[in-house]
């Protein structure tokens, strides 16, 4: 379900939050859809639970799941493709400044938007 990039300079949560947000903004997770317990994802991703946990517990407060006593945790049905979006842009529009501050042309970024970053 889950893959983590142990090079990746962003905790092993973040990891895991991105993870899931993206699953549920691309219509993988769907409203109502069960996520694996602490347990199961901690076991399958041969991490600690409390990582897990914590991954979850913030999900829960920026309202993109539900926890159910007894149940599990649950994709909320509220719509977050709209605010990740803007989050996202304005994430972008800094970088793109930090790199015209360091020299990346308009070109050089075009170029890499059009090959898909690579």
């Amino acid at each position: 379900m889950i893959h983590l990039d142990y090079r990746d300079v962003r905790p092993i949560y973040a990891q895991i939050m991105d993870a899931v947000k993206e699953k549920i903004a691309s219509g993988i997770l769907q409203p109502g859809d069960r996520l694996p317990s602490v347990r199961e994802l901690a076991a399958e991703l041969a991490i600690n639970p409390n990582t897990i946990q914590r991954s979850y517990r913030q999900l829960e407060a920026e309202g993109w799941i539900v926890t159910v006593p007894g149940k599990g945790c649950f994709v909320c049905k509220a719509d977050h493709s709209q605010e990740e979006r803007e989050r996202l842009l304005i994430a972008f529009d800094e970088t793109c400044s930090a790199l015209y501050r360091v020299g990346v042309t308009a070109v050089e970024l075009v170029k890499r938007l059009e090959t898909g970053g690579k």
